[in-house]
């Protein structure tokens, strides 16, 4: 395959994976997450969201590896976007643009979410 092609592929399966707008991500705000296996197949499967480090671990971990149903239910649409700024850093090109084109309240330079 040439790069672009596996850049679509990559941008397809990140694409398939989003809710149909960031009010579904309704996962908690604090607290511990305990990932499945799926989802956390490698390393740590439990997060302790009140850290800010196993915070943008376990985000990480989800926008890449998790299914749509992994997204709504471990990702918080407000803490999403305040992390937004450092995690689009740690993510991928191809999967930051499909969710900085999905969502406007991600896209670089975007407003502060009230």
């Amino acid at each position: 395959m040439a790069p672009d092609s596996v850049s679509e592929v990559r941008r397809a399966k990140f694409a398939r994976r989003l809710p149909g707008e960031p009010a579904e991500l309704g996962g908690p705000s604090h607290g511990t997450v305990r990932l499945p296996l799926h989802v956390a197949w490698s390393g740590l499967t439990e997060f302790d969201l009140d850290r800010p480090r196993l915070r943008m671990s376990c985000y990480r971990i989800v926008l890449a590896e998790g299914q749509r149903e992994d997204l709504t239910r471990y990702l918080n649409r407000q803490l999403l976007i305040s992390m937004w700024p450092a995690l689009r850093s740690l993510t991928s090109r191809d999967l930051r643009e499909v969710r900085e084109e999905a969502f406007a309240e991600l896209r670089h330079g975007a407003p502060a979410a009230a």
